[in-house]
């Protein structure tokens, strides 16, 4: 066993392009910065260090408090535990180096001169860092998304040799239609200057975006103003041609890094719908609610039955290990190859599509035959069937339903019974969960990944087994209904209280 690892590793080019390197990666508190550390510490045994930007918080100001609190009792980390923890700890304590900082300010918020040394110091920087809240205000978003990239360029700037790869997300597509191909993306609303270079001139309506926010500000305060910037946020959005804040500030990320790194080394990885492991660390290893699984979530607890969708439409999701092994690809190709731009999706809509359909016939299928083996997901067997139709249809629907039962709620309540009618809850999360993400599921775009698997195969066999990227792996029958739904109900939600509430109902009954 110990004499197949080692001939794996020594035959492995990315573990050789990363012996003795150092790298500072950020978002390492959120899901895929997670799974990305867990691998690099896993899988790249050699490498010189792992340089952590964290942002202290109020029980943990230090970063490497917060870092041995919140991160590293992750259950990410449970197979690396399992199988040797004294040598994961080991690795943490001469390895991992946490930076207390935040990376939306000048420098990090470091002096000068750490400034400096951490720019001497690593090779390559990983920036998973991100708002993905759609509907983010949108002063927030944009600090986030794309203003604080500035600080990320100053750091490269103070090192020639330093590979930035970005994090971003397929769809910076925006509302463009048809074969998504790993480019620069073309805005599909108002139309924005492009540069000779390929990348979109960004700086002016940047500054046109800051007018209108300090306009906002000026006008606006507390929680009318944190509506208005997210309103504003939006209606900028979909001017520009993007459903949602997230999505427009991401691009605007790009362009402005693919501006200030020109002729530098600057890979852009853009995942689609991250969800649960396939196999790594473990399968449906998996931290929070993601994109499709708050719409799961709504079915199993009998909240949506209808939904606004595109059956035949390709809905594209792509496993977090396959996104993180899609990162340390990039990264190893960054150090030694000549310094350019790169683009790489890593996504499964055009090797191994499943329509919107096709997903929701496997999860209504294991539903309806094992809801009782996901008794944190399920309380009981779902009794109606989860419907997709188009927005208009559910639009009238919705709306047309929703009056009567807002006036029999109206009545009720003054007849002294303030409990609001299910059935208009249950509209109510079905039209909030449609306004976030109802884009996502009615797909008229599919997303290539042809430079990732062509990536992939300059690596190797060896690497295409330690770090697969190819989406053709997933089963999505076996995925969904057993990987996934699994996941979501061992790591991703809470216990019920079974026994409490058993308790509770016995005392009011004694009583």
């Amino acid at each position: 066993m110990v004499q197949q690892l080692q001939t794996s590793e020594s035959s492995s080019t990315v573990l050789e392009h990363l012996r003795g390197r150092h790298v500072l990666v950020t978002g390492t508190t959120g899901f895929l910065g997670k799974v990305v550390l867990e691998k690099l510490i896993r899988a790249v045994p050699d490498i010189g260090g792992i340089h952590l930007l964290i942002r202290g918080n109020k029980r943990h100001p230090n970063a490497r408090e917060r870092f041995l609190h919140e991160i590293a009792t992750s259950s990410v980390f449970e197979r690396l535990r399992q199988e040797d923890n004294e040598a994961f700890e080991t690795f943490i304590e001469e390895r991992v180096h946490c930076i207390t900082g935040e990376v939306t300010k000048p420098r990090f918020g470091l002096t000068p001169e750490r400034f400096a040394t951490l720019a001497n110091q690593v090779d390559a920087f990983i920036n998973s860092a991100a708002s993905v809240n759609f509907r983010e205000e949108l002063d927030k978003a944009l600090t986030i998304n794309t203003l604080c990239l500035n600080n990320v360029v100053e750091l490269a700037r103070r090192n020639n040799r330093m590979a930035v790869i970005q994090v971003s997300t397929c769809y910076v597509n925006g509302k463009n239609s048809g074969q998504v191909t790993e480019s620069v993306i073309k805005p599909a609303g108002e139309n924005i200057p492009r540069s000779t270079a390929g990348y979109y001139e960004i700086d002016e309506l940047v500054r046109l975006l800051e007018d209108k926010i300090a306009d906002v500000r000026s006008r606006y305060s507390g929680k009318v103003l944190e509506k208005k910037l997210v309103d504003l946020g939006i209606q900028e959005a979909n001017h520009y041609g993007w459903s949602d804040t997230y999505t427009f500030t991401k691009w605007l990320g790009e362009q402005l890094l693919m501006k200030a790194l020109d002729k530098r080394a600057l890979t852009i990885v853009r995942p689609s719908i991250i969800e649960s492991a396939l196999e790594e660390p473990a399968p449906g290893w998996i931290e929070g609610v993601k994109v499709a699984d708050a719409i799961i979530l709504a079915y199993a607890r009998e909240k949506v039955t209808l939904f606004p969708g595109k059956r035949s439409g390709i809905i594209d999701v792509i496993p977090v290990d396959l996104v993180a092994n899609a990162i340390i690809l990039s990264f190893a190709e960054a150090l030694v190859e000549p310094p350019q731009r790169r683009i790489y999706q890593c996504c499964s809509g055009s090797s191994n599509p499943i329509s919107l359909g096709e997903f929701i016939d496997h999860l209504m299928a294991e539903s309806k035959a094992n809801y009782a083996a996901y008794e944190q997901l399920f309380y009981r067997q779902p009794s109606k069937p989860f419907i997709a139709v188009n927005r208009k249809l559910f639009d009238a629907v919705v709306g047309g339903m929703r009056i009567p039962l807002s006036l029999t709620s109206r009545v009720m309540r003054m007849l002294g019974q303030n409990r609001e009618l299910k059935m208009l809850r249950n509209l109510d999360t079905s039209r909030s969960l449609a306004t976030i993400f109802g884009f996502y599921t009615a797909p008229d775009y599919v997303f290539r990944n042809d430079s990732l698997q062509a990536l992939a195969s300059r690596m190797g066999e060896q690497d295409q087994a330690l770090f697969p990227v190819d989406a053709r792996r997933i089963d999505w029958s076996f995925y969904l209904r057993k990987t996934h739904l699994a996941g979501l109900n061992q790591y991703a939600l809470k216990e019920r209280k079974l026994y409490s509430l058993r308790s509770a109902k016995a005392r009011k009954k004694a009583a």
